[in-house]
């Protein structure tokens, strides 16, 4: 964050300057955990479901912050300063949008772009960072900071020097994603898709699309939509905006395409990228298929901003995974391989990751570890048993459902004619953690894909970590 004093944190955020000098400065990061304060910080103590931030302020200054935002008083130790808000979050959003106002005076400042979508928003905005760094550097979120709290935060990190600002967007419903464009006020907004994520929250494909499209809609007219031409909602969201549009996605229609597309034996797509009559070969270092269009999305907006299509394609190809659990591909000692794409899981998104690991097995025996798909409304039975009805399509050696949500995963394979040793379920990470620990063997491809609130990433760490299999000699269908 650029440096500012108490009194001018007080003014921006709406509060209150109750103890301590009003020319303290703040030159270090703003944070909300206070294990995560540097010496400079500005702690803001949020109140939480399971956590105060208020009853960490005094730590929090002991570590080094030298001011607190708090919604109810607290005290701290030496004469560091205390503002008083009336709303934690929504003071974080007005301090974050009024430095970015700052940078920005006289026409400075980053160059500020939004990324949303039903899946892919964190990869794709890892891609940004990595694609965006010829123009200098850039500030994007670390894992998945996208909603009123983490977008904030993100926008915060800029300082002087920061030439481009990379701001994931969620939505839980609609008017988050608006919300979050007051803050950032991106002038390049890109949506990945509209799928099934969330459709507990926002009840059809349509009203998701309603919310995503709220990123094109702020937009200035001299800013830039990027749009995926392959997804139907997506592309009518050019009538939404008064940017300028510029499109990627597979089809002969999209400005920014891919060609010739395929992947390599561990799943990681090569194409051509081609864009304004030029091409450039990519050969991804991310796992699946459907990351595809999440580097599209990337390149688009690289090249809008001026860098060169050979540096997008270079720095495309050069780019790893910045994000863990998501298609995270780990070669144990022992010979397992491990995909850990367990933070986050969605119908689309779960079959994506099924469709990459059948493109991984080459002779090999795979598993499938699946937990449930949260926040699917109505819709959860039928799109549990249709990803088992997939599974069992796509040949998959070994199909693991772990947990009662996820149930009908099982009842789906089955039905569709998985049997014996090919489909079992277990009823937690613990008896799944004894199957595998008795079951895999040398060669094998296990993904683990769930929900993040369906706790299987603390499986996938175990597997990470784990040492040979006790199960060496074990049998079992699809070998």
């Amino acid at each position: 964050m650029i440096a500012l004093t108490a009194a001018e944190v007080a003014e921006l955020a709406g509060g209150r300057l109750v103890a301590g000098a009003a020319s303290t400065v703040v030159d270090g990061p703003v944070v909300v955990d206070s294990r995560r304060v540097e010496p400079g910080a500005l702690f803001v103590a949020l109140p939480g479901a399971r956590v105060d931030g208020a009853e960490h302020a005094a730590a929090a200054v002991a570590a080094g912050a030298v001011l607190v935002l708090a919604q109810r008083p607290v005290e701290v130790p030496g004469g560091a300063a205390v503002v008083l808000v009336e709303d934690g979050v929504a003071a974080l959003g007005r301090l974050a949008a009024g430095a970015l106002a700052r940078l920005r005076a006289g026409g400075g400042g980053p160059r500020v772009l939004g990324v949303t979508g039903s899946a892919g928003k964190t990869t794709t905005k890892d891609l940004l960072a990595a694609v965006l760094a010829p123009l200098g550097p850039v500030v994007a979120p670390t894992g998945s900071f996208n909603n009123e709290v983490g977008a904030p935060l993100t926008v915060l990190r800029a300082g002087a020097g920061t030439a481009a600002l990379v701001v994931e967007m969620g939505a839980r419903g609609p008017g988050h994603i608006a919300a979050l464009c007051r803050v950032a006020r991106p002038g390049t907004g890109v949506v990945l898709n509209v799928g099934s994520a969330h459709a507990g929250e926002f009840g059809s494909l349509d009203a998701t699309a309603a919310a995503k499209g709220e990123l094109v809609e702020a937009l200035p007219a001299d800013g830039v939509a990027v749009l995926n031409a392959d997804d139907a909602r997506v592309a009518a969201m050019a009538a939404r905006t008064s940017a300028r549009v510029v499109t990627f996605g597979l089809g002969p229609d999209a400005d920014v395409r891919a060609l010739d597309v395929r992947t390599d034996e561990l799943a990681r797509p090569l194409f051509t990228l081609s864009a304004g009559g030029r091409t450039a070969p990519v050969h991804l270092r991310l796992h699946g298929e459907h990351q595809v269009p999440n580097a599209l999305a990337a390149a688009a907006a690289a090249l809008q901003l001026g860098v060169a299509l050979e540096d997008v394609a270079a720095a495309l190809s050069g780019a790893e995974a910045a994000s863990g659990g998501r298609m995270q591909v780990v070669q144990r000692p022992d010979g397992v391989t491990v995909v850990h794409d367990a933070y986050n899981a969605n119908p689309e998104s779960v079959r994506a990751a099924l469709k990459a690991l059948a493109g991984m097995a080459g002779g090999r025996r795979t598993w499938a570890v699946l937990g449930e798909m949260l926040e699917l409304g109505a819709a959860s039975r039928d799109e549990h048993d249709a990803v088992g009805r997939y599974a069992v399509r796509l040949d998959v050696s070994k199909l693991l459902v772990v947990g009662a949500g996820a149930r009908p995963v099982y009842t789906g394979a089955v039905m569709e004619g998985s049997w014996g040793e090919e489909a079992a379920f277990a009823a937690d990470v613990e008896e799944a953690a004894e199957v595998l620990q008795e079951q895999l063997r040398p060669g094998d491809v296990v993904l683990v894909k769930a929900s993040n609130g369906a706790g299987l990433g603390r499986l996938a760490e175990r597997l990470i970590a784990g040492g040979a299999p006790a199960g060496a000699g074990a049998t079992g269908a699809g070998a």
